[in-house]
């Protein structure tokens, strides 16, 4: 998915670089939210489109060579294929997949069928019926056509809310000390369901994690993680992280007070928030070290109430934003490369015509740039646009001009609202345009003039009052000549973070953290 022209297909070399698991009471449940914690998009066994599938000989025979393939999506095409009308001991003479498996997919290709023949549930026990076989608020959204704030509203009036159920982590020896943490969906049982949160009656900061590792975000977001944990931990706070890779330091037991195994999807956040909050004081939720996860949920968890700690939704969507992020620019009267943003594809072939190439071109709201390419002609552009994105009003692509020659820096810094703090500038050893994750730098700058880094250091406390950050920002500029020019701002923590931290033995992922809890 990364590296266009590498064949998707699973042998015995591996090709993973990361994990998500989950956790359920059924392998229905524990299968769909997998499939929601990849973050690649999916709400659940969504359907997979197989080229030539159809009722025919030929189209059967299409379906029948798909699911041979050992693909990623294996699993969805092979639902897919149920839907097709292939039987089970058609699939289990191609994949070889236990009958067991093929039988617990089928039941969920079934109701699916029924809901979408049916609509959602009304009553509180068929409800509760989909939500035990693992169906996401999101999926049940698609399969009846309705929002996902309309089936979780629906859900909610039925009385149809997950329950919380522990992890014995130390197998009855001993008593675990991190209560470990996972959601469920389940009849009741003399009259009521059974909830094994019992969250506390202490002042509470809730800490969101960057989800699976992949290419482009890894570890980087789970170091500031468990500094934010140790030093709220010692400011008194109750700490509670969410998140749902098995291969973090987040996730073992002696890093926070509590722990949530959940999808990183707002449906799974805020069933954990209610539930904290019905004891004790939740004084907000952290999303600036989980890397681009998180702040894709923090908009929709203000709108719902729930405290976000450091920088407000409103100032991270603005350095994201393009249109808006520009005026901020211009009034600061700093530089950028020429560049536009584009929201249909004859859009970013009018503007690439104004900026001239060679270009960069990649997705808003995006992270470890993916699907980011340096474009030198117009039939680049035209193949990219093609075969890499879809440009559309809802994933605009934003188009800057490509600085030959320049050198690309690193500011990582921390500010309260009031003084700002750099912690560090760093300088690609490759040229601009080599992304950020994949260049190697050196702090201090080895070949930047005292002028220069001071002029950085000046922009970069402009920048960060006024974005009006609270917590940490890294900023990455091009130096070309005298000309100092702006890429971009991120006001959370950055992949960079720990190498700082280590560099200049600073923590700032801990001081940050003390600085977002006020």
């Amino acid at each position: 998915e990364k590296f266009p022209g590498s064949e998707p297909l699973l042998t015995t070399a591996m090709k993973s670089v990361g994990e998500a698991m989950a956790i359920g009471r059924t392998i229905h449940e524990s299968l769909q939210k997998a499939l929601a914690s990849m973050e690649t998009g999916l709400t659940g066994f969504d359907e997979v489109e197989i080229e030539g599938a159809g009722p025919t000989e030929a189209g059967r025979a299409a379906v029948i060579k798909a699911i041979s393939r050992q693909t990623p999506d294996r699993m969805r095409t092979i639902a897919q294929a149920m839907r097709e009308g292939l039987s089970n001991d058609e699939i289990q003479a191609v994949t070889s997949f236990d009958p067991w498996f093929l039988e617990r997919i089928r039941e969920i290709v079934e109701a699916e069928a029924e809901i979408r023949a049916n609509g959602l549930p009304s009553d509180e026990h068929g409800l509760r019926a989909v939500k035990m076989l693992g169906f996401t608020d999101a999926r049940l959204a698609i399969l009846t056509g309705k929002t996902e704030t309309e089936v979780r509203a629906a859900r909610r009036a039925a009385g149809v809310t997950a329950v919380f159920k522990r992890i014995d982590t130390c197998a009855a020896e001993f008593e675990a000390q991190t209560p470990y943490m996972y959601s469920t969906y389940e009849s009741p049982v003399m009259g009521e369901v059974e909830c094994e949160a019992r969250p506390s009656d202490r002042k509470k900061v809730v800490i969101l994690g960057g989800g699976p590792n992949r290419i482009g975000q890894g570890i980087e977001f789970d170091y500031c993680c468990c500094h934010a944990c140790f030093a709220l931990s010692d400011t008194g706070y109750e700490t509670i992280m969410v998140n749902c890779n098995p291969e973090t330091v987040s996730t073992d037991y002696d890093t926070s007070d509590r722990l949530y195994f959940e999808p990183l999807t707002f449906e799974h956040v805020m069933e954990i928030l209610s539930t904290e909050q019905q004891n004790g004081t939740l004084h907000g939720v952290i999303v600036q070290f989980g890397g681009q996860t998180p702040l894709k949920l923090a908009n929709a968890l203000e709108a719902e109430g729930i405290p976000i700690l450091g920088t407000t939704p409103d100032a991270i969507d603005l350095a994201e934003d393009r249109e808006r992020f520009q005026d901020l620019v211009n009034r600061l009267g700093l530089k950028q490369p020429h560049n536009g943003i584009a929201h249909s594809d004859a859009e970013a072939l009018a503007i690439a015509d104004e900026i001239g190439f060679p270009l960069v071109i990649r997705p808003s709201y995006v992270l470890g740039g993916r699907a980011m390419e340096i474009v030198r002609d117009m039939a680049q552009l035209e193949r990219y646009i093609a075969e890499a994105v879809v440009v559309s009003g809802d994933s605009p692509v934003l188009l800057d001009g490509y600085l030959s020659g320049a050198i690309e820096c690193d500011v990582d810094a921390i500010c309260d609202g009031k003084d700002v703090h750099v912690a560090g500038i760093m300088q690609h050893i490759e040229e601009a345009g080599v992304h950020s994750g994949d260049s190697a730098c050196s702090l201090p700058p080895y070949s930047l003039s005292q002028d220069i880094i001071t002029r950085i250091e000046e922009q970069t406390r402009a920048l960060a009052l006024a974005l009006n950050v609270v917590g940490l920002m890294n900023v990455q500029f091009a130096v070309k000549g005298d000309d100092i020019y702006l890429i971009e701002v991120n006001p959370r923590a950055s992949r960079t973070v720990p190498f700082v931290a280590k560099a200049t033995d600073s923590a700032i992922a801990s001081i940050a953290a003390r600085v977002m809890a006020g």
